[in-house]
């Protein structure tokens, strides 16, 4: 082991674990990082204990959680201050972003937004407190209770956001919640979980929740685990080989929550060219949506299709790249491009008819204007501007795995909704707003909290005047 080392402590069923036991590799710059020697029994809530939360009110968890985001936004706070020194080393994006998306993200542990989800989610979010009777219409009672799952929750990489999310949202479904971090951030789900235990080590949320690494595709480690007499669920954020691999854990009684690997569009009508300011508008939110976590979030945009003559879409690619750019000088980050989609786009550059390439491959952005998409994965502030001469013909690009449509302009969309929907595309926002999700909504087609829990119903027959 070298000095260069980063030290990565777990965290079970609210303690602190540290050791060095094992080097790892962090996914993306692969610097290496230590974590303690992986002990399974600890990480196991026996089903003879019911969920530490259980019988805790919903109420006083939306408590908890302010109060926790309170303290993990201060910036006296020395787990996040600790966090976010260790992952400048090892993820791909810069401190400044990762502390920029951690501010926002805890914005989420606000008591109306957590009430709102809940009320979003469940049609009585009492279920979730107590057994709530109903009787059907020929007089046969029951009790229904959303009961708290065991969940291992396979972190992604991209967004320490998600971590906070994650909390929040098994903690609201009185879930017992085992985290997998992943390689490319081993440390916010520690660092959070320890500022709660920060306000009461002996809170059975703090309790509830457990933070650990070991390498994907592990198959000891995940046999052990991924087990319906250990879990209920796993809930998965990943690329395409990652949910692969957890298919085949899946069977009666263990369950797979997916957050597949998405990728999200624009759509933009020939209004953008109505005027130099609809232009520049137009040109402005196709960057902000481009730009999501430096577009590495499953909601940012990797290809806009935009009705146009060959000389108005230059005159788009031209700006769009300009922006990005900007916006590139402004965040610092100026990462190579990898070298695969380098030697893509060096050979588009050879091919003038068919593509026309604005900016250059020095990590401020990339815009390849073509009249058909290229056939791999913008990413690292690239995209692909795709003219098209009705949007029509771009809802042909549309399948199950577009998570997002950026549409311009916004009286269009109910024209294209039904239509996009049916092609598999899960959300529609206006063009710029693909960062900001209303309040409760589905995410990649379901209500996630819904899915999460256990329901279970005491059937208690007919009532006495049957």
């Amino acid at each position: 082991m070298t000095n260069t080392t980063v030290a990565a402590p777990f965290f079970a069923r609210g303690s602190l674990v540290e050791g060095n036991d094992t080097v790892q590799k962090s996914r993306d710059l692969n610097v290496q990082f230590a974590t303690p020697a992986l002990n399974l029994d600890s990480l196991i809530h026996p089903r003879s204990e019911p969920p530490p939360l259980l019988n805790v009110s919903t109420a006083e968890i939306i408590e908890f959680l302010v109060e926790g985001g309170k303290w993990i936004a201060d910036s006296g706070n020395p787990h996040m201050s600790a966090c976010f020194e260790r992952m400048a080393a090892t993820h791909i994006l810069p401190r400044s972003v990762i502390e920029a998306v951690s501010q926002h993200a805890v914005l989420y542990l606000n008591k109306e937004i957590l009430q709102r989800e809940l009320e979003q989610s469940f049609p009585d979010p009492q279920a979730l407190d107590r057994w709530v009777p109903r009787t059907d219409f020929t007089g046969k009672t029951s009790f229904i209770r959303a009961f708290g799952p065991r969940l291992i929750h396979i972190l992604p990489g991209n967004s320490p956001g998600v971590a906070i999310k994650s909390i929040a949202q098994g903690a609201l479904v009185k879930a017992v919640n085992l985290f997998k971090m992943s390689s490319a951030d081993p440390f916010t789900m520690v660092a959070l979980l320890q500022s709660f235990a920060d306000i009461d080590p002996q809170h059975p949320l703090v309790k509830s929740m457990s933070a650990v690494y070991w390498r994907g595709g592990d198959d000891t480690t995940e046999r052990s685990l991924f087990r319906p007499q250990y879990f209920d669920k796993l809930v998965a954020w990943g690329g395409g080989e990652a949910i692969n691999n957890l298919v085949k854990y899946v069977g009666p009684g263990f369950q797979l929550v997916s957050f597949d690997p998405k990728s999200s569009i624009s759509m933009l009508g020939r209004e953008v060219f109505e005027s130099e300011d609809s232009l520049l508008a137009a040109a402005q939110s196709a960057c902000n949506d481009i730009m999501m976590l430096n577009q590495e979030a499953c909601a940012a945009s990797r290809f806009q299709f935009i009705e146009g003559n060959k000389e108005q879409v230059d005159r788009f690619s031209e700006l769009l790249q300009q922006l990005i750019a900007a916006r590139a000088e402004a965040s610092g980050d100026f990462r190579p491009i990898e070298a695969g989609m380098r030697d893509e786009i060096e050979a588009l550059m050879l091919m003038d008819d068919d593509y026309t390439v604005y900016g250059d491959l020095d990590g401020k952005g990339i815009v390849i204007h073509s009249d058909e998409p290229v056939d791999f994965h913008p990413i690292n502030k690239t995209a692909n501007v795709v003219r098209v001469e009705s949007l029509d013909d771009a809802v042909q690009y549309v399948n199950v795995a577009t998570q997002t449509v950026g549409f311009y302009p916004d009286t269009r969309i109910a024209d294209y909704r039904d239509r996009l929907a049916s092609a598999g595309a899960q959300r529609v926002t206006r063009l710029g707003e693909a960062g900001g999700s209303t309040i409760g909504n589905p995410w990649d087609g379901m209500y996630p909290l819904h899915r999460f829990v256990q329901w279970v119903t005491h059937e208690d027959g007919f009532t006495q005047t049957q």
